[in-house]
């Protein structure tokens, strides 16, 4: 009986060993970005809401320190570097440090431990933040050197606009025609039809509508288009999201585009966090690479909604931003740090 007994809590010991080591090996990871999006962007959203957001549901919060290698106020090119690669740079600068080295990003390093992975903007895809993620260029202006890098990359599935980039472009060439590994596809529709392992999923010829003009898809229904797709293989993945027109908004001073995009982020936020209620070996992260507008609340109403508001630049700040997380290892992005400790939270969250 004795030998049973052992023999059984042996097996028992066996598999959950097992179960524990597949979900630590298996830890998928969906790092959300919104462009511009600091703590008065939150609240006003938070308020427009009925006083409620997806993120209020994620237990950890941090808070990013944003200045760039040259100046206390980033830009998205310097601030998406220190994100996607972990080391500051210079503004205007993707994927190069000021030492002039080329920088592998986190998405890069994540196709090492066999992860599939993807991108996903509502701004062109060679724009700066998305761009972070998979060019070296000493300009972020430089679009097409940046299509270009894409074409060569190894993201497996991308969904953004900019396809111009790729196909009218100075040196002639046409880059979808060169990427023949990749079914190209210019509708929500075709992109869940698609069976390819590499998908293109142009959403414009330059940069998407506002979201208050139509834009679509709408970013809730990207994100769980893509994780449909992405969370289907056997390899764990990582994914990109960027709002990218919260950001646009902030540099235009108009408070109710604001609101509009972070109301849309919200609702993929909460697309993301349905996808980890069910696949709970998944590490979410949502964060800001800066401030922009200087937006100050100044007054309001809280049953009727209404808000006084003033704007301290039509540029970037050097405000702090927060960063929210949850799912396995979240806790580890409590705290204030700087933004380039999240690539390396997020690095030994996929290692370990």
């Amino acid at each position: 009986m004795k030998k049973i007994l052992f023999f059984l809590i042996s097996i028992a010991f066996f598999l959950s060993f097992n179960l524990n080591s597949q979900e630590k090996k298996n830890l998928n990871v969906i790092l959300m970005i919104g462009d511009g999006m600091g703590m008065s962007q939150i609240t006003s959203g938070m308020y427009s809401l009925n006083n409620r957001t997806s993120l209020e549901k994620m237990p950890h919060i941090g808070i990013s320190k944003t200045h760039s290698y040259s100046s206390l106020v980033t830009d998205s090119a310097a601030a998406g570097t220190a994100i996607a690669c972990g080391e500051k740079t210079i503004n205007g600068t993707l994927g190069i440090n000021p030492q002039n080295k080329q920088l592998e990003s986190i998405l890069e390093i994540s196709k090492d431990y066999g992860y599939k992975t993807g991108i996903i903007a509502t701004s062109s895809i060679v724009h700066a933040t998305p761009a972070a993620f998979y060019a070296n260029v000493i300009s972020r202006n430089q679009y097409e050197d940046i299509a270009l890098q894409l074409s060569q990359n190894e993201v497996d599935f991308f969904v953004g606009g900019g396809r111009d980039y790729f196909t009218k472009r100075d040196d002639k060439r046409n880059l979808i025609k060169e990427m023949s590994d990749y079914d190209f596809v210019y509708s929500l529709k075709k992109f869940n039809e698609s069976t390819s392992n590499k998908i293109g999923f142009f959403t414009s010829l330059g940069d998407p509508y506002r979201i208050i003009d139509g834009r679509k898809p709408k970013l809730s229904d990207a994100i769980e288009a893509m994780l449909d797709k992405i969370s289907s293989y056997e390899n764990p993945f990582f994914l990109v999201v960027e709002s990218s027109q919260i950001d646009w908004a902030g540099h235009a001073n108009d408070f109710n585009w604001i609101n509009a995009e972070f109301r849309e982020f919200d609702e993929a936020i909460q697309s993301a966090i349905n996808f980890s209620n069910k696949n709970k070996n998944t590490l979410i992260i949502v964060t800001a690479d800066h401030e922009t507008g200087g937006l100050a609340i100044t007054g309001g109403k809280v049953r009727r909604f209404t808000m006084r508001t003033k704007w301290g630049t039509i540029g970037h700040t050097a405000e702090m931003v927060p960063v929210f997380s949850t799912g396995p290892k979240s806790e580890t992005f409590s705290g204030i740090y700087d933004n380039t400790d999240i690539f390396k939270k997020i690095l030994n969250a996929i290692e370990n």
